[in-house]
C-alpha cells in the first residue's frame, strides 16, 4: 500500500533496527510508495515510518531491495546536490563514486556487490537514512 512520507526530522534521525522476516511486508509498501512519486529513485524504511534497515532503489537492472545494507568500501569522493521526499530543496553532500555493499536479499542470504555512479549515490543516500543521517 502507498504510505505517507514521514518528514518529522526527530523520527528520521533515529537509527533503524536490523530487519528480519517479519519486516518483509514493508518491502511492498516501499516499492509502491516509491513508484507513486515519479521523481523518486530510492526510499528507506524510515521514510514510511518503518525503523528497519530496508532500502529500495532504481538501478540499471530495475527496482532492487536490500535488507540490512552496509557500505564496506568506498572510493572517489565527490560533492553532490541531493533532494529527498522528506524535505524541500536540495542539499550538498559528499558521496563516493564507487562503493561495495554487504546486504541481505529477500531470502536473507548475504551478498557483497560493487556499485558505481548514480546507483552508488542513491544507495549511499538510502543507507544514510537507515543510520538516522539526513542530508
Amino acid at each position: 500500500m502507498i504510505q505517507a512520507i514521514v518528514d518529522n526530522p526527530l523520527f528520521l534521525a533515529l537509527p533503524s533496527d536490523f530487519a528480519d522476516a517479519q519486516d518483509l511486508k514493508n518491502v511492498v509498501d516501499l516499492v509502491q510508495t516509491m513508484n507513486a512519486h515519479p521523481d523518486c529513485v530510492g526510499i528507506a524504511g524510515n521514510m514510511i515510518g518503518c525503523l528497519k534497515k530496508i532500502i529500495v532503489f532504481e538501478s540499471e537492472d530495475g527496482v532492487r531491495t536490500m535488507l540490512n545494507p552496509e557500505i564496506t568500501a568506498q572510493k572517489g569522493p565527490y560533492t553532490a546536490q541531493e533532494g529527498c521526499l522528506c524535505h524541500k530543496g536540495q542539499k550538498t553532500v559528499t558521496r563516493y563514486q564507487k562503493i561495495s555493499v554487504r546486504f541481505q536479499d529477500m531470502q536473507f542470504h548475504w551478498h557483497e556487490e560493487d556499485f558505481s555512479g548514480f546507483t552508488a549515490q542513491i544507495i549511499q543516500h538510502e543507507i544514510d537514512h537507515t543510520k538516522g543521517i539526513l542530508i
